[in-house]
């Protein structure tokens, strides 16, 4: 199952260009970035872990797709995205935010009914990965050791 959180989900994944181009089209609006990564993509969880600070002062695309990699790197198969602030309405707001990495093996989630009273139904979302610890979630058959995250003690 393929996750389709933010701006250009459901394309197929952009290249290096393409997250460039979007990359210049937030600083010219004036837009600062940051970069965020998670292996908890549930659509409540809103807060993942940063990579560094937002890029406030930054201007040169180059530095912030070299930033992008540079988390790519550090945590391929975790989600990694992109998000451009507008403050223009007086408060920091997400103008826009969009993918740039996934991992290897996306499991997707399942859709738990509940029935209460008054036949009211009420549904919740349930990420199969997240029946595995965090930093063991993604992966081939969810190894830690094949997504580069193992514990060093050779098991």
């Amino acid at each position: 199952m393929r996750i389709t959180q933010g701006t250009f989900s459901f394309l197929p994944d952009l290249t290096d260009d393409e997250i460039r181009l979007q990359i210049d089209y937030a600083l010219a609006h004036s837009w600062p970035l940051s970069i965020e990564f998670t292996d908890d993509p549930h659509p409540r969880n809103t807060y993942w872990e940063m990579w560094g600070l937002p890029m406030f002062d930054l201007q040169d695309p180059a530095a912030v797709l070299d930033e992008v990699r540079a988390c790519r790197d550090e945590h391929p198969e975790h989600y990694v995205r992109v998000i451009a602030y507008d403050a223009s309405l007086g408060r920091q707001t997400v103008a826009l935010s969009f993918l740039v990495n996934r991992p290897s093996d996306e499991p997707g989630f399942r859709l738990d009914r509940q029935e209460g009273r008054d036949r009211q139904i009420a549904y919740t979302t349930h990420a199969y990965a997240t029946e595995r610890p965090a930093g063991q979630r993604y992966g081939r058959n969810g190894d830690a050791r094949s997504n580069g995250q193992g514990n060093g003690h050779g098991g």
